[in-house]
């Protein structure tokens, strides 16, 4: 890792503004490797210099990566002038982060949203030709059967383009269906319309695992969390 102007460390960090971080160092109680910081402006290195904050170490961490459990009426975005966005959803302690959405899930979809400030792997992950897979439980008005199942794994032609294969498996079906959809690209409300084109309504949504990451069944809705060292690894291919 490079070095990088203090001020911006410790603002990434959680320490302030750019302003109030000055106001930090200009009161001394900013070290760097035991003595008083020089200047806001002076270049350190996140890994090798040792800084301090009235006594206490900072950590500088780069990138954050977070897992929301999304609940319906929000949505996907940073900010709307309409509805409440999954940003606002975001604790004091990430508040201070660029943090944005990985994708967009409808507003009336719950489940699995990867909040982070990481721009390429958001890019890589929603980059079409990854054919990153993505899962959702779904309830479904009407008796899905193997025709179904059948024609998800052709890909379902629609007005605009026709899906890559997908899969598509029954856990109940009845007046209202029970199933898990895997599909390999995220277009607008696509596992909507791929169930509307074969004459049936989803009456509930909710995504679970996308890329190997799947939602933990523990994290209650409008929650979040970072993610853990062993998920990170589970996105290690699409970084």
């Amino acid at each position: 890792m490079k070095k990088m102007r203090l001020d911006k460390l410790l603002a990434n960090s959680g320490h302030g503004s750019r302003s109030e971080v000055k106001t930090l160092v200009k009161a001394g109680r900013v070290t760097v490797n035991g003595a008083a910081a020089a200047g806001a402006n002076m270049a350190v290195h996140p890994e090798q210099d040792l800084i301090q904050v009235d006594g206490r170490e900072v950590h500088y961490q780069k990138f954050y990566y977070l897992m929301l459990n999304k609940p319906s009426g929000v949505v996907s975005a940073t900010r709307d002038n309409l509805h409440s966005t999954v940003v606002g959803l975001v604790p004091p302690e990430f508040s201070h982060l660029d943090l944005f959405p990985v994708g967009r899930l409808d507003r009336d979809t719950e489940g699995l949203l990867l909040l982070t400030n990481d721009g390429k792997l958001a890019h890589r992950l929603l980059a079409p030709k990854k054919h990153v897979p993505k899962t959702y439980y779904a309830r479904i008005s009407g008796r899905v059967g193997a025709d179904d199942v059948a024609a998800f794994a052709r890909g379902i032609e629609l007005e605009d383009f026709t899906t890559l294969p997908a899969e598509l498996e029954i856990l109940e079906a009845g007046d209202e269906s029970r199933v898990y959809v895997t599909i390999y690209e995220g277009k607008f409300h696509q596992v909507k319309r791929m169930f509307a084109a074969l004459g049936k309504e989803v009456r509930y949504l909710k995504r679970i695992a996308m890329g190997g990451l799947a939602l933990d069944p523990a994290l209650a809705p409008g929650k979040l969390r970072e993610l853990t060292a062993e998920e990170l690894a589970l996105l290690a291919e699409w970084r």
